[in-house]
Protein backbone atom coordinates (compact mmCIF):
# COMPACT_ATOMS: atom_id res chain seq x y z
CA UNK A 1 0.00 0.00 0.00
CA UNK A 2 0.96 3.66 -0.07
CA UNK A 3 3.08 5.84 2.19
CA UNK A 4 1.21 9.00 3.17
CA UNK A 5 2.25 11.98 5.26
CA UNK A 6 -0.38 14.08 7.01
CA UNK A 7 0.80 17.58 7.94
CA UNK A 8 -1.60 19.43 10.23
CA UNK A 9 -1.36 21.27 13.54
CA UNK A 10 -4.63 19.71 14.75
CA UNK A 11 -3.90 16.39 16.46
CA UNK A 12 -7.55 15.29 15.98
CA UNK A 13 -7.28 15.71 12.20
CA UNK A 14 -4.00 13.78 12.13
CA UNK A 15 -5.46 10.98 14.26
CA UNK A 16 -8.62 10.80 12.14
CA UNK A 17 -6.69 10.69 8.85
CA UNK A 18 -4.23 8.18 10.24
CA UNK A 19 -6.94 5.84 11.55
CA UNK A 20 -8.95 6.05 8.31
CA UNK A 21 -6.00 5.51 5.99
CA UNK A 22 -4.27 2.84 8.06
CA UNK A 23 -7.54 0.88 8.08
CA UNK A 24 -7.05 0.61 4.31
CA UNK A 25 -3.48 -0.66 4.67
CA UNK A 26 -1.58 2.60 4.12
CA UNK A 27 1.42 3.65 6.20
CA UNK A 28 0.87 7.12 7.62
CA UNK A 29 3.49 9.48 9.02
CA UNK A 30 2.50 12.78 10.62
CA UNK A 31 3.91 16.22 11.31
CA UNK A 32 2.50 19.20 13.19
CA UNK A 33 3.81 22.02 10.97
CA UNK A 34 5.18 22.86 7.55
CA UNK A 35 8.88 22.77 8.33
CA UNK A 36 8.62 19.52 10.28
CA UNK A 37 6.48 18.01 7.52
CA UNK A 38 8.89 19.06 4.80
CA UNK A 39 11.88 17.53 6.60
CA UNK A 40 10.01 14.30 7.41
CA UNK A 41 8.73 13.99 3.84
CA UNK A 42 12.26 14.20 2.42
CA UNK A 43 13.28 11.09 4.35
CA UNK A 44 9.89 9.27 4.38
CA UNK A 45 9.41 9.68 0.60
CA UNK A 46 5.59 9.60 0.64
CA UNK A 47 3.32 8.62 -2.23
CA UNK A 48 0.81 11.28 -1.10
CA UNK A 49 0.98 14.45 1.00
CA UNK A 50 -2.04 15.66 2.98
CA UNK A 51 -1.42 19.26 3.94
CA UNK A 52 -3.24 21.88 6.01
CA UNK A 53 -2.92 25.59 5.18
CA UNK A 54 -3.14 27.35 8.53
CA UNK A 55 -0.50 25.95 10.87
CA UNK A 56 2.46 28.04 12.05
CA UNK A 57 0.80 30.99 10.32
CA UNK A 58 -2.22 31.47 8.03
CA UNK A 59 -0.29 30.59 4.88
CA UNK A 60 2.20 27.98 6.14
CA UNK A 61 0.67 25.23 4.00
CA UNK A 62 0.93 27.27 0.81
CA UNK A 63 4.63 27.94 1.45
CA UNK A 64 5.21 24.29 2.28
CA UNK A 65 3.45 23.18 -0.93
CA UNK A 66 5.78 25.41 -2.94
CA UNK A 67 8.80 23.90 -1.14
CA UNK A 68 7.57 20.40 -2.06
CA UNK A 69 7.24 21.43 -5.72
CA UNK A 70 10.82 22.74 -5.69
CA UNK A 71 12.30 19.60 -4.06
CA UNK A 72 13.40 17.16 -6.77
CA UNK A 73 12.44 14.04 -4.79
CA UNK A 74 8.97 15.37 -3.89
CA UNK A 75 7.92 17.62 -6.77
CA UNK A 76 5.66 15.03 -8.40
CA UNK A 77 4.09 13.66 -5.23
CA UNK A 78 0.35 14.45 -5.24
CA UNK A 79 -0.77 16.97 -2.61
CA UNK A 80 -4.21 17.02 -1.02
CA UNK A 81 -4.74 20.37 0.67
CA UNK A 82 -7.20 19.71 3.48
CA UNK A 83 -8.11 22.94 5.24
CA UNK A 84 -10.73 25.17 6.81
CA UNK A 85 -9.29 28.41 5.40
CA UNK A 86 -12.45 29.21 3.45
CA UNK A 87 -14.47 29.06 6.67
CA UNK A 88 -12.15 31.42 8.52
CA UNK A 89 -10.76 33.74 5.85
CA UNK A 90 -12.50 36.20 3.56
CA UNK A 91 -10.37 34.76 0.77
CA UNK A 92 -12.02 31.88 -1.02
CA UNK A 93 -9.78 29.27 -2.61
CA UNK A 94 -10.69 26.48 -4.94
CA UNK A 95 -8.68 24.24 -7.24
CA UNK A 96 -10.40 25.31 -10.46
CA UNK A 97 -10.03 29.07 -10.17
CA UNK A 98 -6.71 29.07 -8.30
CA UNK A 99 -4.88 26.24 -10.08
CA UNK A 100 -1.95 28.44 -11.09
CA UNK A 101 -1.57 29.83 -7.56
CA UNK A 102 -2.11 26.56 -5.67
CA UNK A 103 0.56 23.93 -6.44
CA UNK A 104 -1.73 21.15 -5.19
CA UNK A 105 -3.71 18.37 -6.84
CA UNK A 106 -6.86 18.64 -4.71
CA UNK A 107 -8.23 21.29 -2.36
CA UNK A 108 -10.88 20.08 0.10
CA UNK A 109 -12.56 21.84 3.01
CA UNK A 110 -12.54 20.37 6.51
CA UNK A 111 -14.19 18.45 7.89
CA UNK A 112 -13.87 15.54 5.49
CA UNK A 113 -15.85 12.33 5.84
CA UNK A 114 -13.74 9.16 6.03
CA UNK A 115 -15.28 7.76 2.83
CA UNK A 116 -14.46 10.99 0.98
CA UNK A 117 -10.87 10.92 2.30
CA UNK A 118 -10.45 7.37 1.00
CA UNK A 119 -12.01 8.28 -2.35
CA UNK A 120 -9.73 11.28 -2.88
CA UNK A 121 -6.68 9.37 -1.63
CA UNK A 122 -7.32 6.57 -4.14
CA UNK A 123 -7.79 9.11 -6.94
CA UNK A 124 -4.54 10.91 -6.15
CA UNK A 125 -2.57 7.69 -5.73
CA UNK A 126 -3.80 6.54 -9.14
CA UNK A 127 -2.53 9.85 -10.59
CA UNK A 128 0.91 9.07 -9.24
CA UNK A 129 0.78 5.57 -10.77
CA UNK A 130 -0.22 7.08 -14.12
CA UNK A 131 2.79 9.42 -13.99
CA UNK A 132 5.08 6.45 -13.30
CA UNK A 133 3.56 4.42 -16.14
CA UNK A 134 3.86 7.28 -18.63
CA UNK A 135 7.62 7.68 -18.37
CA UNK A 136 8.67 4.44 -16.70
CA UNK A 137 10.30 6.17 -13.74
CA UNK A 138 9.16 7.01 -10.26
CA UNK A 139 9.14 10.77 -10.33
Amino acid sequence: MAKIICIDDDRDIIDSCKMTLESKGHTVESARGGNEGYEKAKSFKPDLIILDVMMDDNTDGFHTAYKFREEASLKYVPILMLTSINQISKLKFNKKSDAEFLPVDEFIEKPIRPDKLIEVTNKLLSLKKEQINVDGSNK
